[in-house]
């Protein structure tokens, strides 16, 4: 359930598959996989990942005959596993020869990924663009024009350039560069319109690596169109400075109701997990209280009175065990995903934001009495003693999701931070 106090921009609604994107629907987070898309089994694995982890929509690179090839067989395979996330063909330079000559492949596919910059030069640039979209009215499908700031089309921004070189008020350079952006956006969405694309088969990105300029391109190409529009932060970076920056941004404009469906760019670590930047679009869209996904867990920080890791070690044991089941608690019990967990480390906050979560614990802090209360919708409950608090506790939860959310029942939400 998204937030109805934050009021949505009004776009016309996309389908993707199964998926909604736009009008009424709630944001949708997506995912792209960084395998050989020809290496069908690692495809496979990695988006089976991304699925299991949340992600609603995937995005696999489609940039080689045998990586067009390898499209149809892995949607095959993922029906047979019965993971149903609609798959996205990502096409650069040659895409209108892959399609034509892969027609499984623009079966397949759910949506094709455009870049207006690199569908071709010159005079072959309108020709090529026209095949793309011949293809996605031909197998109905809705097509994302996706501008980026480090391919945008050359020749579209130097003649603007010129033009604004040439006026009696030249702008600043960065915000020529921002509207080329756009009316690349806006003069695609209109052309795929011309060649018979329906409007509502059309979603709309304009993606940047600053904030502040991503911001702004958003706000504008909000003003000028009700296409369904895909926010990310393109070339996010690692680490906690991809995940602010990201966040930074998406915040802002979903909070002023921008934003259709998002993507996490990140740069995993080494051998690092892809689904990470699954799990912080969501994580985004839960604390703002626009979607949930899982349940939440709320944890102190730890200070002087909690000398002790054993609330550190229980809050993220707790986290990862509950992550870990939604695969298979999102379709057996339903609004479990809305759930609060509260792990807290001694007695200040501890019993005030356990009563707050639908179960919470306060674990003692130094030189407390070495009890644990838990706390479950508000009331205690038990106290919990000895060494196997942790395991005791996790068994309260499972209890608690079985009783309060099997059969499609669910209980009283009481929120952390109620908003209004």
């Amino acid at each position: 359930m998204f937030n109805t106090c934050i009021p949505r921009r009004q776009t016309r609604k996309v389908m993707i598959g199964h998926v909604a994107v736009g009008g009424d629907a709630p944001v949708v987070v997506q995912s792209m996989t960084n395998t050989d898309t020809a290496d069908v089994a690692a495809s496979i694995a990695q988006v089976h990942a991304l699925w299991q982890a949340g992600s609603e929509l995937v995005r696999l690179t489609v940039n080689t005959l045998e990586a067009a090839e390898a499209i149809p067989r892995i949607r095959d395979a993922l029906d047979r596993m019965g993971c149903n996330v609609p798959l996205i063909g990502d096409f650069h330079f040659n895409g209108h020869k892959l399609l034509t000559a892969v027609p499984a492949c623009a079966e397949a596919l759910a949506k094709y990924r455009i870049n207006p910059g690199n569908v071709g030069r010159g005079s072959k640039r309108d020709e090529q663009f026209a095949t793309l979209i011949e293809m996605a009215c031909r197998y109905d499908k809705p097509i994302r024009v996706g501008v980026n700031w480090g391919s945008l089309d050359q020749a579209h921004l130097a003649r603007m350039m010129d033009e604004n070189a040439s006026s009696a008020e030249p702008r600043p350079t960065e915000w020529v560069m921002r509207e080329a952006l756009i009316t690349s956006a806006l003069d695609s969405a209109r052309k795929a319109e011309e060649l018979g694309l329906p409007a509502n088969r059309i979603i709309l990105s304009c993606k940047l690596s600053g904030v502040q300029d991503l911001i702004s391109t958003y706000q504008e190409l909000a003003l000028r169109s009700d296409y369904p529009l895909h926010l990310g932060l393109t070339e996010a970076g690692m680490g906690s400075k991809g995940i602010v920056a990201s966040t930074a941004a998406l915040a802002v404009l979903l909070q002023q109701g921008i934003g259709d469906t998002i993507r996490i760019s990140l740069t995993p670590e080494p051998g690092g997990d892809r689904t990470r930047e699954v799990i912080v679009g969501q994580e985004i869209l839960q604390t703002m209280g626009l979607r949930s996904f899982t349940p939440m867990v709320v944890a102190c920080p730890g200070c002087g009175r909690t000398t002790s890791t054993v609330f550190q070690q229980l809050a993220q044991d707790i986290q990862r065990y509950l992550r870990q089941q939604m695969p298979v608690w999102r379709s057996r019990y339903p609004g479990v995903e809305t759930m609060q967990v509260a792990v807290m480390g001694c007695v200040v906050n501890g019993p005030g934001e356990s009563r707050h979560a639908n179960i919470g614990i306060s674990l003692p802090g130094t030189g407390e009495v070495p009890v644990a209360p838990v706390y479950v919708d508000g009331e205690k409950t038990v106290t919990l003693k000895g060494d196997n608090i942790a395991a005791e506790f996790q068994a309260i939860v499972e209890q608690y999701v079985h009783e309060h959310y099997n059969h499609g029942q669910r209980p009283t939400i009481i929120p952390l931070h109620p908003v209004s």
